[in-house]
């Protein structure tokens, strides 16, 4: 069963970030946008079920709530904690095991932009966003278009469309081709 270690407040005022003693996760994260979509997956929906409840992200020892607007901390995190200790591992209760992380799918194993994107958004990118509770997928690519989603705290982060989303972009220029441009979906 996940224990809750710690509660971490995110750079998104709706988004909390829970870090756990056992794996929820393994390997590719686990994002939810919705109620309907954590029906097959009973954390999830439980989270969804404490109600004002918006999205839930998931990834090795570790998951993220992001509440609706109205909402307030003080009042939710309690009862979003019961949920949590009583889910299962991930991992079968191995102690001490933690998923091999995988941040990002890449759909076309041919296409030799969307590998080296996906290197460095591993190394650099991916890191830092799952410190702060969230995450990003590579959705595809067009021609120098690169597209994301933002998972977790990222997804209705402020600063994930302005500041963060810059400096993905930067980095993908200098790195890889100084025209890709960076578009979040």
């Amino acid at each position: 069963m996940p224990k809750i270690a710690e509660i971490e407040y995110t750079p998104n005022p709706n988004a909390v970030k829970f870090l756990l003693k056992e794996s929820v996760a393994v390997g590719f994260p686990k994002s939810f946008p919705s109620a309907e979509i954590a029906q097959n997956d009973e954390l999830a929906k439980a989270l969804f079920a404490v109600g004002q409840v918006v999205s839930v992200f998931m990834q090795d020892k570790w998951l993220t709530v992001t509440k609706a607007e109205e909402a307030s901390w003080p009042d939710l995190l309690p009862k979003l904690a019961a949920p949590i200790r009583s889910a299962p591992s991930a991992l079968g209760g191995v102690p001490g095991e933690t998923a091999k992380r995988d941040f990002s799918q890449v759909h076309d194993e041919n296409d030799e932009v969307l590998k080296k994107v996906r290197a460095v958004l591993e190394e650099a990118i991916l890191p830092a966003l799952a410190a702060d509770g969230g995450g990003l997928e590579i959705v595809g690519r067009h021609d120098k278009q690169v597209m994301i989603r933002y998972m977790g705290a990222c997804n209705s982060c402020p600063s994930s469309l302005t500041g963060t989303l810059a400096a993905i972009e930067g980095m993908l220029q200098k790195e890889i081709d100084p025209e890709l441009v960076v578009i979040s979906v």
